[in-house]
């Protein structure tokens, strides 16, 4: 069985990281320019060769994003830093504009060109013409149903890869063609700066009664008229195999470390369940509920997903409280704090390949070795009495309702 790429979100060093660590065959990351993620930590000159060679000491590919579309001002400045990612040892470049493509063939000859996304690739002709000028991989559009991707598969080169999203958020238009950020905010979604008034609950307001909102209603169930909901295909793995695509792509490099953990932890263990003809375990494929998330579909894999109305909130019922820095083989674990807990409390571990536990909070020391019952200062390192011992980069969870009201 062919296997998929997992690519996995690394908006800055710690997700990065954590990616690496929880499974990703591949992350995709960007500098502090031509990228679509302007709110992401990224990756300064100093910090990107460190980055790659830390994803390339682990086995894994980094590929990064240069997928704005450049004006005059900025396409001068891309010869120079294509050099700079080139000597990197990137393995990838993202790419939407077409002259960009061609700078990247000259400036970066060691470096893949995959067309991202923003190229809105809905059919062969075009995943073609993308190959006869050099790409050697093709993100499609989000838009396509799995009978359109398999037909794509079909009737190109058998040596043009293709990627399609399996995870994350949804864009309620082409995706980075949306102008409403740029009319309503001045931040541009195709800079990487989207503030995503799609997901804004809307009024009606009469010029001349200032402050009396009339609700908007598409129908009974609501007002969100624009919202999308997020996208999972963790119960699909399968059929995206069968269809021979190449790389899966999980969304979310402005999302947290916890989150690029977490979800390529599941994914990664249903695709080893899926290569192995093994029924997936539900505990792995439970994990993308232990994100915060809004209610998922599956995109448009299996026709139109349908519009969400309900509201446009996070589902957030789980909160990362501590993460492993260590820990001995009697499960004495020395840990950095996230959010205050306290002894007593019912808690979770989850770690690289570590499947998630119970445990009860006990046995709590500051740096110093004195027992406390709560530690307070975010980022403060005590130590905690596991059950076992987990690797370094576990996490310590506990479920509690989050989500907006």
């Amino acid at each position: 069985m062919k296997k998929l790429e997992l690519l996995s979100p690394a908006g800055d060093m710690d997700k990065l990281r954590m990616a690496v660590l929880y499974g990703a065959d591949a992350v995709y990351l960007a500098g502090t320019d031509f990228g679509m993620r302007a709110f992401a930590g990224n990756f300064t000159p100093e910090e990107l060769p460190q980055a790659v060679k830390f994803a390339h000491d682990h086995g894994v590919k980094a590929h990064v994003t240069v997928n704005i579309m450049p004006r005059n001002n900025e396409v001068k400045h891309l010869p120079a830093y294509l050099e700079q990612l080139d000597a990197a040892g990137v393995d990838a470049l993202i790419l939407a504009d077409l002259g960009a493509f061609k700078l990247a063939e000259k400036y970066a000859p060691h470096c893949e060109r995959h067309i991202s996304t923003q190229q809105s690739i809905a059919n062969y002709e075009c995943a073609k013409a993308w190959y006869d000028l050099g790409a050697r991989r093709v993100v499609l559009a989000r838009e396509l149903s799995l009978e359109e991707i398999i037909g794509i598969r079909q009737n190109v080169p058998k040596e043009l890869e293709i990627e399609t999203f399996g995870h994350g958020a949804m864009c309620v238009s082409y995706s980075g063609r949306c102008l409403l950020s740029n009319y309503m905010t001045g931040r541009d979604s195709n800079r990487g700066e989207c503030a995503q008034p799609c997901r804004y609950q809307y009024a009606l307001m009469e010029e001349k009664r200032p402050g009396e909102y009339f609700p908007v209603f598409e129908d009974e169930k609501g007002t969100y008229i624009l919202n999308s909901r997020d996208m999972c295909t963790i119960d699909h793995l399968k059929d995206l195999v069968d269809a021979g695509i190449d790389c899966i792509k999980i969304e979310g490099r402005a999302k947290s470390a916890y989150y690029a953990a977490i979800v390529t932890g599941a994914y990664r263990h249903c695709l080893d369940d899926v290569y192995a003809g093994r029924e997936i375990d539900p505990v792995w494929r439970d994990e993308v509920e232990h994100v915060s998330h809004r209610i998922y579909s599956t995109g448009f894999y299996y026709g139109h997903p349908g519009q969400y109305v309900e509201n446009s909130r996070y589902i957030r019922e789980w909160q990362i409280v501590a993460k492993v820095e260590s820990c001995d083989e009697n499960g004495l674990a020395t840990c950095s704090l996230n959010n205050k807990f306290k002894v007593g409390d019912e808690l979770e571990v989850v770690g690289p390949d570590t499947r998630p536990f119970p445990i009860t909070a006990q046995d709590i020391r500051d740096s110093e070795g004195n027992t406390i019952d709560e530690p307070r200062t975010p980022q403060m390192q005590f130590t905690m009495q596991l059950p076992r011992q987990v690797p370094a980069h576990s996490l310590i969870r506990r479920s509690v309702d989050l989500s907006a009201k």
